[in-house]
Order: structure tokens, then C-alpha cells, then sequence
């Protein structure tokens, strides 16, 4: 089984990196010389996928600017949240809407992605389908944050995630959705922890653990201190 479409959330006002994100959308902020949403693009196309919906409201000519300078090797749709932003969860679904696929990856560009989760990711993938999942999500445990300061979001057993009062396990950007599970949803501004949290109460949330170190563009400190590192 393939997952064709990518969804790549930008729309956020990135308000914790004041006043870089005053100007510059923080899709568009660059460590090393490189946006961390090109990083985000070349990672989905190095796993194959073959088309990204990208969401945008704030500052949002600059991102299609962007978008139409690169010149990517890859279909890039860019979908506006339209005159009030949607948040996490009303972001994806209005994505999900312009396409008729089922199974959908989706990336929070403020994630540093970088080619050794690949690997990683393609396994959650293969796990997704072949225990016919409808949800997975990519964590990883806090002491392998840059950002000390992170809280963990989950605890993970048996790719089981629950609350708990440790949650050792970080949601590091990446997760595989099924549309089936926003049938009950119109599109309008609710975060994607409302349908979490519904499927922790069954018991159906599922996680998948990257043994990777995990940088993240939390706020303006941690920002300065990647661009030291």
C-alpha cells in the first residue's frame, strides 16, 4: 500500500518566534542556509510521495512565492484556511476535501526533517497498513529533545499511547490519518487533539517510536541556539 499525498501544516502565526514571524512566515525561517520547509519538501520527496497540499494563512503571498520560485519536483497544491485561520485539526480537513484519496501523511514543518527518518517513517508506514490502521503517530522519547524543555505529549507501550502522568514520549510533527475519522467534522477552527483525544478514550491512538534526535523550532530561544549548533 502507497500514501500519495503529503499534507504540510503552515498556516500557524508562529507567534512564540515574535518578532522574526512579525515579517517572515516561520515556514520561511532558514537554519544553515535552508528553509525548514524545504527541509520538510525534500523529505517528502525522497520518501515518493506524489503530491503535497500545503495549508497557508499568515503572511501566506510569501509561501506561494516561495513555492512558485523553487520550482519543486513535485505537485504542490497550496490551500488557503480562507479569512479565519482553522488550526490543526480544520487545517487538515480542509486539505483532505480537494482530494479523493484515503490515507494522508501530514508534517509540521517546524520539525528539522532530515533524511535519517526516512527509513523510520516508511516503517511506520508499512505498520500503518499492514495492521489496518486508520491513525499513527511519530514520537519520540524527551531525552532525545534538543529542547529541553519540551514536555512529553504520550506514553507508548506496544504502539499503544495513552496519558499518563510521566509521558516520556514526544509527538515529534508527522502522523498518517484516515479521512474516515473526520466524518463527524465540518470544516471550521478546531485542533487535531480534539480527534486524538476521542481515540484515546477507545483505546485506538497509535504511536510509532523514531530513535532519532529530535531539534524543533520551538520558540526564539531554541531558534538561536540551532542556529549555533
Amino acid at each position: 500500500m502507497k500514501i500519495n499525498t503529503a499534507l504540510i501544516l503552515c498556516a500557524g502565526l508562529g507567534k512564540r518566534l515574535n518578532p522574526l514571524t512579525l515579517a517572515t512566515p516561520k515556514p520561511l525561517l532558514e537554519l544553515d542556509g535552508i528553509t525548514i520547509l524545504e527541509r520538510c519538501i525534500n523529505i517528502i520527496i525522497k520518501l515518493g510521495i506524489k503530491k503535497i497540499f500545503l495549508n497557508t494563512f499568515h503572511l501566506s503571498s510569501q509561501i506561494l512565492e516561495f513555492i512558485e520560485i523553487k520550482k519543486f519536483p513535485i505537485d504542490i497544491q497550496i490551500i488557503e484556511d480562507g479569512k479565519e485561520i482553522l488550526d490543526t485539526g480544520g487545517g487538515i480537513l480542509n486539505m483532505i476535501e480537494n482530494s479523493k484519496d484515503n490515507d494522508f501523511i501530514i508534517f509540521n514543518p517546524d520539525t528539522l526533517w532530515h533524511k535519517y527518518y526516512i527509513n523510520e517513517i516508511n516503517d511506520m508506514k508499512n505498520f500503518y497498513f499492514s495492521k489496518k490502521l486508520n491513525n499513527i503517530l511519530f514520537l519520540v522519547n524527551k531525552k532525545l529533545s534538543f529542547d529541553k524543555n519540551l514536555k512529553g505529549d504520550f506514553d507508548l507501550k506496544s504502539n499503544l499511547l495513552k496519558k499518563n502522568v510521566n509521558n516520556d514520549f514526544i509527538y515529534i510533527g508527522c502522523q498518517i490519518l484516515n479521512r474516515n475519522l473526520f466524518e463527524k467534522y465540518n470544516v471550521r477552527n478546531f485542533s487535531i487533539s480534539e480527534i486524538w483525544n476521542e481515540l484515546l478514550k477507545k483505546d485506538k491512538l497509535n504511536g510509532f517510536e523514531s530513535s532519532n534526535k529530535f531539534h524543533h523550532l520551538t520558540n526564539l530561544e531554541i531558534f538561536k541556539k540551532l542556529k549555533d549548533f
